[in-house]
């Protein structure tokens, strides 16, 4: 029988360096893309530690000169992106490296979008807004989670409306991923957690997104699988490098598996208590993935049966609604396992801030990838249930 008709598009950076000794290549590899001069974007956490210092030697060595901007902050900013451009201009830099977790990236993009092209970064939401790629761009990755060093998606908070732009194109996608899990050892506990809790998340959101293609669906399965497995060991002892190395190698597969494949209804409400209310990104995602699951079933129900089984449940004799709502519990439970806070009450959000949240969730782009229609009454209903 022949097939119909059908296309899809599958992006990733150019060159993705995995495991353990992997940013010792980040010299040669900015070498490689003819870079004179980086700007290393981070956060201040990592810049007190000393991690943006290693990065500026490994770079040295191979005769790329470079300037650290640590001005990312969690839920990246307008303000953030032109702070760090500034530094990019000032300092005649050619490339750029992105060092940490989404924050960081993010911010990357956001300097790349504006750096070459003109405008500032608030001109640019949307889906292929902008004309002229982005500068070489290295994302070196500390946490397993966001995936955003893989993605064609950059999320910057418009700091006087307090919401979440969305900015999409082929053209955002770093050049160069590299993810070593040895960079992963230091994180947090709740970091661990929460971020891996985010890699799952976008994992079942890209298995049952409308875009969804066989490739995106065997990378999101493989994310599945691993976090299940690995998580809990990641979060338990941090200086297992098995586990940070089998994460490292989850949240890849699930960055690149929502990144063509889109994300739904869990990210559009993630996305608003940490535009407005400046909640971390991970567990939001965590605290709303059982309810947008709960909320999909009906549309997809074999599809979370799936996940079911690929999160270790046994569906024997169950019929395809009941092993569906299996997924649910077993997401339930190894949030709990890992310590995610129970709702959003626990992380500061009030019953008050519900409609504005609903509001700004229900022109979220990410709820044109859900499988199921979405009402703004689903959305305060669903919020209320999650506090």
């Amino acid at each position: 029988m022949a097939l119909a008709e059908q296309v899809f598009n599958f992006l990733i950076p150019s060159i993705n360096k995995l495991g353990v000794g992997a940013v010792k290549q980040l010299g040669p590899t900015a070498k490689y893309l003819g870079g004179k001069k980086a700007l290393i974007v981070t956060d201040k956490g990592l810049f007190d530690l000393g991690i943006a210092d290693q990065m500026v030697e490994l770079l040295k060595a191979e005769g790329v000169q470079s300037v650290v901007f640590s001005g990312a902050e969690p839920n990246p900013t307008d303000q953030n992106v032109r702070a760090g451009l500034k530094v990019y201009k000032e300092n005649n830099c050619d490339i750029l490296v992105s060092l940490g977790g989404g924050s960081s990236h993010d911010c990357t993009k956001g300097i790349g979008i504006v750096a070459n092209n003109k405008g500032d970064i608030c001109d640019f939401a949307g889906v292929d807004t902008f004309a002229n790629a982005l500068p070489p761009f290295i994302a070196v990755n500390t946490t397993a989670g966001t995936g955003s060093e893989v993605t064609s998606f950059a999320v910057i908070t418009d700091s006087k409306i307090h919401v979440k732009m969305i900015i999409a194109s082929a053209r955002i996608t770093p050049s160069v991923a590299i993810n070593d899990p040895a960079m992963m050892v230091g994180l947090p506990a709740h970091l661990t957690a929460s971020t891996g809790m985010d890699a799952l998340t976008h994992a079942i959101e890209a298995y049952v997104a409308l875009l969804a293609n066989p490739v995106t669906d065997s990378m999101a399965m493989g994310a599945i699988k691993l976090i299940v497995e690995w998580l809990p060991q990641a979060v338990a002892m941090g200086s297992n490098l098995e586990a940070r190395d089998k994460m490292a190698y989850a949240e890849y597969l699930a960055g690149a598996a929502f990144s063509n494949a889109g994300v739904g209804i869990v990210h559009a409400m993630a996305h608003q208590p940490g535009a407005l209310l400046n909640k971390p990104h991970g567990v939001c995602n965590a605290i709303l993935l059982p309810y947008g699951c709960t909320f999909n079933l009906i549309a997809c129900p074999q599809r979370f049966a799936d996940i079911a089984v690929a999160m270790g449940v046994d569906i024997t004799g169950l019929t395809t609604m009941e092993a569906a709502e299996k997924s649910v519990e077993a997401i339930k439970k190894l949030s709990k396992d890992v310590g995610i806070p129970a709702g959003l009450g626990d992380i500061g959000v009030k019953d008050a801030d519900i409609p504005l949240l609903a509001d700004n969730a229900i022109k979220d782009l990410c709820c044109l990838f859900n499988p199921r229609k979405i009402t703004l009454d689903d959305l305060k209903r669903l919020y209320k249930e999650a506090m």
